[in-house]
């Protein structure tokens, strides 16, 4: 098998190759578009791809050989699912990597922001030594936390928050109130979380469902006091809206761990002191990064040997 990975860090072409076998071959290249991509691939029996890498309609086609698009990650929203389909090109993606790390990072987040610690680290290391200079500290317990998107790694923020006392709703059309209920999480309409969260965390994937899903108005329904995380995708908050509302004081903080543009070199957001940035980061451990390695590997060699790779994707609207 002639595989062709894309050079990001996340992806170990070494590790990948050694899974394989001696016969299969890893190539790596910098491509980082379409184009660039298309003439990379060709010949090629498969691509691995990071999250910012464009699949596109051409770049399946410029390889007739191609059998296989393996996602180095969970999200496919940078591949054409509906062309790979229509040519016969398994797409996968490891899905259930990196959930407890994506977790941790948005509770994190989170606390940052409410706790203020960036803004005191910079003062401290400025020389000023004032507990209330970077602004007014809200307590969580006795809060409630909206959640949107339901899926394993909100359930596994769910989980961590749990233990600071606060109440937890969540909006995901796909799965039912009971299932939350289990969890000790109430099931809400968008619009219902937003009237009553004190804080939201994004979660969902990008899909045309969820591209801006939330806009201004969500924004405007959240109190001023409320800290807005996105450990999802970064289409998925409007990032005008949200420059807006934290210059209106409409929210107290954003942190963020996704951006529409990623690195986001334009982004009014990067200069405020009200916001926590991490370079999508969420998923990284030692240990996730060896697994989604291993994984992306099992799904290759599952097409190699003319078997169903188990983590095919089919074109969906599912956000879990």
């Amino acid at each position: 098998m002639d595989v062709v990975a894309v050079d990001d860090p996340m992806i170990d072409a070494d590790r990948i190759e050694a899974a394989l076998g001696e016969e299969d071959a890893v190539r790596t290249t910098d491509a980082d578009d379409g184009d660039a991509l298309a003439a990379a691939a060709d010949g090629a029996d498969a691509l691995v791809v990071d999250v910012n890498t464009p699949v596109t309609a051409p770049v399946l086609a410029a390889s007739d050989a191609l059998r296989i698009v393996a996602r180095a990650g969970v999200g496919v929203d940078n591949v054409d699912v509906e062309a790979a389909a229509e040519r016969g090109v398994h797409v996968t993606n490891v899905p259930e990597y990196c959930q407890d790390e994506v977790a941790t990072h948005a509770v994190t987040l989170l606390l940052a922001c409410l706790r203020r610690v960036t803004g005191l680290d910079r003062d401290v290391r400025a020389g000023e030594w004032d507990w209330a200079g970077a602004g007014p500290v809200r307590r969580l317990a006795g809060t409630t936390v909206g959640l949107a998107s339901y899926g394993p790694i909100a359930r596994r923020v769910a989980d961590r928050l749990a233990g600071f006392g606060v109440d937890l709703v969540a909006y995901d059309p796909y799965v039912d109130a009971d299932e939350m209920a289990d969890d000790g999480v109430e099931k809400a309409s968008l619009g219902d979380l937003l009237d009553r969260a004190d804080h939201l965390v994004v979660l969902a994937p990008l899909t045309e469902e969820t591209r801006g899903l939330i806009d201004g108005d969500a924004l405007d329904r959240l109190p001023d006091h409320a800290v807005v995380v996105n450990a999802g995708r970064g289409g998925v908050v409007d990032e005008g809206a949200l420059d807006a509302a934290l210059r209106e004081d409409g929210i107290a903080a954003a942190g963020l761990d996704v951006f529409e543009n990623e690195p986001p070199t334009d982004s009014p957001l990067l200069d405020r002191d009200d916001v926590v940035c991490t370079p999508h980061a969420g998923w990284f451990s030692v240990e996730a990064r060896a697994e989604l390695n291993d994984a992306v590997a099992r799904n290759l060699r599952a097409v190699r040997d003319g078997e169903t790779p188990p983590d095919r994707i089919e074109p969906e609207t599912d956000w879990v």
